[in-house]
């Protein structure tokens, strides 16, 4: 029997001979007695009723008392002590000023404490990072790379760690396992889809590479992306991603990020004015008689009046090589020979 269900039986007992001292006596010892037990008896009785249920309870509570406790930040403890002791200081020279007040009672240095406490403690768990002096220092780890969600549904970094081009440690947070768990799990099919992925890449890359689950979390942030910031802040590790938007905060943040968008551009061959490419011009441009065409790697390129080769293979000549916010474009003529011999594609 677990302590819960027993203090639950206990608990009851005690309320069952509580109420029999509240009833009148009875005519005779006996009847006297056989109205405690049978209350007792009824007490008891009620207490195994609920007892499996304050025992669910209790163990649901637990859990989550032990969660939270688990996730409590130091610096978060640090700050809430000091609160604490700032309001005894401070009650304790209140109640010295009050006690010579006539009708100054003991309870009112009780009142005095709780509303102190009630003040400055949550001021100073609000304002915690003015004590991260006081706090233990968070334990470095050095060359780790924190890896968020869409850079593991991605599926890139499994070919980078096998070419050898990533080192060190791989940190897959516990939130961001989390995550990806409730996307496969996702009634939407393509989510589903995303996060089975996203499991199956982390099975691979636990094969070619060093890679560690974090169990870290925190409480006091909702959204992943910014307890992805905090824990890179804390362990001192470097932020592995493909969110332009996360890198931006990342970076505010003082933190190293590693892209495998930026570093994907920044591997693309460089052509220039000049070359020539042989291209399929899939559709037409926003300027009249323009077609586009794209590459292997997704770059686009705009020919000049390329509309009338829509649908087929045609050689064209470097232009331009423009670097945008969104990647590379390529401006581009058709060739004087235009269309190259071949095979014919059919309009897309």
């Amino acid at each position: 029997m677990s302590a819960v269900r027993s203090l639950t039986l206990l608990v009851g007992l005690l309320l069952g001979w509580a109420v029999s001292r509240w009833l009148p006596a009875g005519p005779s010892p006996n009847t006297e007695l056989t109205n405690t037990l049978s209350l007792m008896l009824a007490g008891v009785l009620g207490g195994l009723l609920l007892s499996s249920r304050m025992e669910r309870r209790w163990a649901g509570t637990a859990e989550q008392f032990g969660r939270w406790y688990a996730n409590v930040s130091p610096r978060t403890v640090t700050a809430a002590t000091f609160g604490l002791v700032i309001a005894l200081l401070v009650s304790v020279l209140l109640s010295n000023l009050l006690g010579g007040v006539p009708v100054y009672q003991w309870w009112w240095n009780v009142v005095i404490t709780g509303v102190l406490a009630g003040f400055f403690v949550p001021f100073a768990v609000r304002n915690a990072d003015a004590f991260s002096g006081l706090s233990p220092a968070p334990r470095k780890k050095q060359g780790g790379k924190l890896l968020d969600s869409n850079v593991i549904i991605d599926g890139r970094i499994v070919d980078l760690a096998r070419a050898g081009f990533v080192d060190g440690e791989l940190i897959v947070p516990s939130f961001v396992l989390r995550e990806l768990q409730l996307l496969a799990d996702h009634g939407d099919p393509q989510r589903r889809t995303r996060g089975k992925r996203g499991l199956n890449v982390l099975e691979e890359l636990r094969q070619v590479a060093h890679l560690r689950v974090e169990d870290w979390d925190t409480t006091e942030l909702s959204a992943v992306d910014d307890k992805l910031v905090r824990l890179a802040r804390e362990s001192g590790a470097k932020l592995m991603t493909n969110d332009s938007n996360l890198s931006k905060i990342a970076k505010l943040h003082g933190l190293t990020v590693l892209s495998l968008n930026e570093a994907a551009v920044a591997l693309r061959p460089q052509l220039q004015p000049g070359d020539i490419l042989s291209v399929i011009i899939s559709k037409g441009g926003q300027q009249a008689g323009q077609g586009v065409a794209y590459l292997d790697d997704g770059t686009m390129i705009v020919v000049e009046d390329g509309q009338k080769m829509r649908g087929r293979s045609a050689r064209v000549i470097v232009v331009n090589n423009v670097q945008t916010n969104v990647g590379r474009m390529i401006f581009a003529k058709l060739d004087k020979d235009g269309e190259v011999q071949g095979n014919e594609i059919a309009p897309a």
